[in-house]
């Protein structure tokens, strides 16, 4: 099996609403409502975003952390030629959908690499598409689609993520420490404090997913 993970720049509320925030939405779709899951700093405009365009009927909070049951299908009211483009190429959606960054990032998979390579071209003639990740997949089990390193890990948004790396490989981690989160700062052109923000969100989600594990 083959597996792709692409960033369509795809028209929807649910990627509007990600747009210039550092917001994930991850959303599985029930045909009568969608079971949306809202994290990160922002969280309660891409609500607000959401009840605007489908409704909400029940929401539970903690933190930054949002669960949110709507009251009707977004694929209803907005249709979605993505997956009739999937289902053209004997792709497969591998839910959830996730948006973020104004985008809808879907993670596709297929038996044959030339029905993800056909999937890639058609849908990059309509929409800018960016491709986070392509790789062979042999390992499944039951609880989880897909068994690899990438679904064990929890999302990290795109600054988190930048601002973990830069730590790592300047050093911020090992012991003593070879650099400040001022140096990181100045490295990634934001504010000591914007870094500092980054960094504990980033390792407050990977600590909490792999505390799952211990």
């Amino acid at each position: 099996m083959h597996e792709a993970v692409l960033g369509i720049e795809h028209p929807g509320a649910y990627a509007a609403a990600t747009a210039g925030t550092d917001t994930t939405v991850e959303l599985w779709c029930n045909d009568h409502c969608d079971l949306l899951h809202v994290g990160g700093e922002g969280g309660e405009a891409v609500v607000a975003h959401v009840e605007d365009a489908v409704g909400v009927r029940e929401r539970i909070a903690e933190g930054d952390e949002r669960l949110l049951i709507t009251e009707a299908c977004l694929k209803a009211s907005e249709g979605d030629a993505i997956e009739t483009t999937l289902a053209a190429h004997d792709c497969l959606l591998v839910p959830p959908l996730r948006y973020s960054e104004g985008r809808k990032w879907c993670r596709v998979l297929a038996l044959d690499p030339a029905n993800l390579t056909a999937f890639y071209r058609d849908v990059a003639a309509e929409f800018p598409v960016v491709v986070d990740s392509k790789r062979e997949v042999a390992s499944v089990r039951a609880d989880r689609p897909l068994l690899t390193l990438d679904s064990a890990l929890p999302d990290l948004s795109t600054r988190q993520r930048d601002a973990l790396l830069a730590a790592v490989e300047s050093g911020y981690y090992r012991i003593p420490r070879e650099t400040t989160t001022a140096e990181l700062a100045d490295e990634l052109g934001v504010e000591r404090r914007t870094v500092e923000e980054h960094l504990r969100r980033a390792e407050n989600k990977l600590l909490g997913s792999f505390a799952d594990a211990l």
